[in-house]
C-alpha cells in the first residue's frame, strides 16, 4: 500500500514537472514571438538602408553592424530588382523597401503597394556644383592656417580610424577649427560621399526644423502642442518645449536591448508618432527627465500637421534648412504612415553633419543668412528644468558621462552605437565621429583630450 502511494505521488510529481516544463517552453515561445518582429525588422531595415542609401556591400554590413545578439542569426535576402530586403529568423520574417529620397521603410500594418505609391516631391537642390564652391556651402577647403597642430591631428586621425586606438570602430572622423576643416579621415570602405546613419543625432536636426518654424512665426514652443488626441486629459498642457526637453511626463522605456517602447515603435508599428502620443502620463509635466525617442517622433508629426499637404512637409527641411547650409544629399526616412522618423533615421555625409554643427556654432547664421531665430542656440543649450544639467533642447550638455573632462560649455549630438558631434564654442572646435561602436567601447574622453591638446 505504501509503495503504491509513493508511486502515485511520484507520477504526480513527474506530471507536474512535465506541465511546468511545457509551460516554460510555451511561455518562451510566446515571448520569442514578440521579439521576432524586432529582430527581423531591425535587420531588414538597417541592411536596406546601408545597402541602398550608403552603397555598402551586404556581407560587410552583416559582419559589422548586424553582428550582435540574435540579429547576427538572421538571414537577409537583398533584392536589387525591387530594392527590398527580406530578413528571416526562425518563424519570423520582415521586409523593408527602398524608395528614392524616402530611403528605406519597414512594411508594417500597411500594404507594400500603398507605401510605394507615395512619391517624393521634386525639390531640386541649388544649381551649383559643390566641387567648385568654397566651404562651407561647397567642398573646396581653404588653405587658411588656424593655429591648430595639423601634425598631431593627423596622428590622432590615424590612431582613431586606422588603428582603432581609442576602441570601438570609427568609420569617419572630421574636425573643424574656426569653421575650417582641419582633419578628415575614413575607413577604406567609406569616403566623403558616404551617407552615414545618424541614430539620435537626428533629434538635434529636429531642433533645427522647429527653430526654422519659430523664426517663420509658425509656432510658439512655450504653448501647448494642440494635439487633438490630448485634449481630454492633462496631456493637453504639454508644450513643444516640454517635448524637446524630454520632460513631457509621458510614460516611456528607451531600452534598446529588449522589447521596449523604443524597439516596438521602431520595428513593429506603422505610425510611430501615434504609438508615442497614445502613452499615458507617468509624471507631472516638467518634473522628470525621461529620454524618449517617441516624443521626438511626436514633434515630427506635429511639424507635419503644420502643412496643408505632405509634399510641402517633405520639402520643408530641404528647402528651409538643408540646402541653405550646403546639405544636398541627406535622406530622412519615414515610417509607413509617411512621417519623418526624426528620432533616429537620417543619413548624411560626415561633412554634412559638420555643416549642421557649424550652423549652431555660428549662432544660427550660415553663409550670411540667419536661419534660426536670435537666441535659439542659447535656448537649445540651456538645461531643462528636470534634466539636472544633462540635457538642453534635443542636445546633450557638458556633463555627459562619455566625456567627463570636456570643456565647459560643450554641447553635443549623441547617437546610438558611438555616433557623436561635439560643439565647443569657446575653443571654436567641432568634432564629428561616426561609426559602429557599442556603448563603452570607445574612449571619447581620451579622444577629445588629445584633440584639445592640438590647440
Amino acid at each position: 500500500m505504501e509503495q503504491a502511494t509513493r508511486s502515485k505521488r511520484g507520477r504526480k510529481i513527474l506530471i507536474g514537472a512535465l506541465i511546468t516544463f511545457l509551460l516554460i517552453i510555451i511561455g518562451g515561445a510566446v515571448y520569442l514571438s514578440t521579439l521576432l518582429p524586432i529582430i527581423t525588422g531591425y535587420s531588414a531595415k538597417h541592411m536596406g538602408s546601408w545597402v541602398f542609401i550608403s552603397g555598402r556591400a551586404p556581407a560587410e554590413v552583416d559582419s559589422t553592424d548586424l553582428n550582435f545578439s540574435f540579429i547576427k542569426y538572421t538571414k537577409d535576402k537583398v533584392d536589387f530588382t525591387d530594392s527590398s530586403v527580406t530578413s528571416s529568423f526562425l518563424w519570423g520574417r520582415s521586409k523593408s523597401i527602398y524608395r528614392d529620397k524616402f530611403g528605406v521603410t519597414l512594411v508594417r500594418k500597411t500594404k507594400e503597394n500603398k507605401i510605394r505609391e507615395v512619391k517624393f516631391p521634386s525639390i531640386p537642390p541649388p544649381g551649383y556644383c559643390k566641387d567648385t564652391i568654397s566651404w562651407p556651402i561647397g567642398d573646396l577647403f581653404p588653405d587658411t592656417l588656424t593655429g591648430i597642430n595639423l601634425e598631431k591631428l593627423s596622428s590622432i586621425s590615424k590612431k582613431l580610424i586606422s588603428e582603432n586606438g581609442y576602441g570601438g570602430n570609427a568609420f569617419a572622423f572630421m574636425v573643424l577649427h574656426k569653421g575650417i576643416p582641419v582633419a578628415e579621415a575614413y575607413k577604406p570602405q567609406f569616403n566623403k560621399e558616404t551617407r552615414f546613419l545618424s541614430w539620435s543625432i537626428a533629434k538635434s536636426f529636429v531642433n533645427g526644423m522647429v527653430g526654422v518654424l519659430v523664426k517663420e512665426g509658425a509656432l510658439d514652443i512655450n504653448k501647448p502642442t494642440g494635439l487633438d488626441e490630448w485634449q481630454n486629459d492633462d496631456r493637453r498642457n504639454i508644450t513643444w518645449n516640454d517635448l524637446m526637453r524630454m520632460q513631457s511626463g509621458l510614460e516611456w522605456n528607451e531600452d534598446y536591448g529588449n522589447r521596449s517602447d523604443v524597439t516596438v515603435m521602431l520595428h513593429c508599428t506603422n505610425n510611430m508618432a501615434e504609438y508615442a502620443y497614445n502613452k499615458p502620463m507617468k509624471y507631472p509635466i516638467g518634473t522628470n527627465f525621461l529620454y524618449s525617442s517617441g516624443t521626438v517622433n511626436i514633434i515630427s508629426y506635429l511639424i507635419r500637421k503644420h502643412f496643408n499637404d505632405d509634399n510641402a512637409y517633405y520639402a520643408f527641411p530641404y528647402e528651409h534648412l538643408f540646402y541653405k547650409i550646403g546639405i544636398t544629399d541627406a535622406v530622412i526616412e519615414t515610417d509607413p504612415s509617411g512621417t519623418y522618423v526624426g528620432s533616429s533615421y537620417m543619413y548624411a555625409t560626415a561633412r554634412d553633419y559638420a555643416r549642421f554643427a557649424l550652423l549652431y556654432q555660428q549662432d544660427g547664421v550660415f553663409n550670411g543668412e540667419r536661419l534660426l531665430p536670435e537666441g535659439w542656440v542659447k535656448y537649445s543649450r540651456e538645461p531643462g528644468n528636470a534634466s539636472n544639467g544633462a540635457y538642453g533642447s534635443l542636445f546633450y550638455l557638458s556633463d555627459h558621462e562619455d566625456v567627463p573632462s570636456a570643456p565647459k560649455g560643450i554641447y553635443m549630438c549623441v547617437g546610438h552605437d558611438g555616433k557623436r558631434i561635439y560643439i565647443m564654442p569657446d575653443q571654436e572646435l567641432i568634432v564629428v565621429v561616426l561609426g559602429y561602436s557599442k556603448i563603452g567601447t570607445m574612449n571619447f574622453d581620451g579622444l577629445l583630450k588629445d584633440i584639445l591638446g592640438t590647440l
